[in-house]
């Protein structure tokens, strides 16, 4: 049975893909700072659980001795990350990009890196590893106010490029799945400091924005694909959202029909 770590697992895109790949027969490690949340998504799905906050360097080294004495790992979903205010340039706070960064790019990184040699181990012959990062439309786009988001994604993005040159020739792919507007429960919560009804407005012109689950489904799609195929890039967007031109203040303008 094959292995998949997923980091950002304790809610919304992360807390969907475990289900999602536990139902399609994997074996996986649930990673994220809050044990009570990976505790119940263990009791539901049967996923081993790992508390880690990858931020800091001594909890990814572990998770990697743990990975390595209790299987290996046969795929990275690089999932955790976040937002933080949706201010100008100039008026954005600088802690704010650190933080954003912190997890959106430098966690990512050293996640990779601390995994590679075990997905290189557990390649069997015809087979191969998958690293898979799940950026955010935000990495391809940019809009006012995230300059700080855009930042940190457009640089997960060029991680991406970068690490599928240097793994050239491995047979390791080295996937990104890019999610437009995805409606969870933290996500814009988190980004507005708990300011709920600034959250729920981010939505109110959009009809059925991407689910977790929706990601999830591609995120395990792009997994299962044989061996010798690559889905190097997939961005996915609700139908709706080709019609949103600006996202101005935390609010959606959309293009009048």
């Amino acid at each position: 049975m094959k292995r998949a770590v997923v980091t950002g697992a304790s809610s919304g895109i992360g807390a969907a893909t475990v289900r999602r790949l536990r139902q399609d027969g994997w074996s996986v490690v649930g990673v994220a700072r809050r044990a009570d949340r990976l505790e119940e998504l263990a009791a539901e799905t049967g996923c081993e659980v790992f508390v880690a906050d990858l931020t800091e360097a001594a909890d990814v080294d572990a998770l990697r001795d743990f990975l390595a004495s209790t299987g290996g790992v046969n795929a990275l979903v690089n999932n955790a990350g976040g937002a933080m205010g949706l201010d100008s340039v100039e008026k954005s706070d600088a802690d704010d990009w650190r933080w954003m960064f912190e997890i959106n790019v430098l966690a990512v990184k050293r996640v990779t890196a601390a995994l590679l040699p075990l997905l290189r181990a557990g390649v069997e012959p015809g087979g191969s590893a998958d690293i898979l990062m799940v950026s955010s439309t935000a990495g391809h786009f940019s809009y006012e106010g995230g300059g700080g988001y855009n930042a940190s994604k457009f640089a997960v993005h060029s991680m991406v490029d970068v690490l599928r040159l240097e793994l050239s020739g491995e047979p390791i792919r080295v996937l990104e799945v890019a999610p437009g507007m995805v409606k969870t429960e933290e996500f814009s919560l988190n980004r507005f400091r708990g300011d709920q009804e600034r959250a729920d407005s981010v939505y109110d012109n959009v009809a059925d924005p991407l689910s977790a689950d929706d990601v999830a489904a591609t995120i395990a799609m792009m997994l299962g694909m044989p061996a010798h195929v690559s889905l190097d890039l997939v961005i996915v967007k609700p139908v709706a959202q080709s019609a949103v031109h600006k996202i101005a203040r935390g609010e959606l303008k959309v293009k009048e029909s």
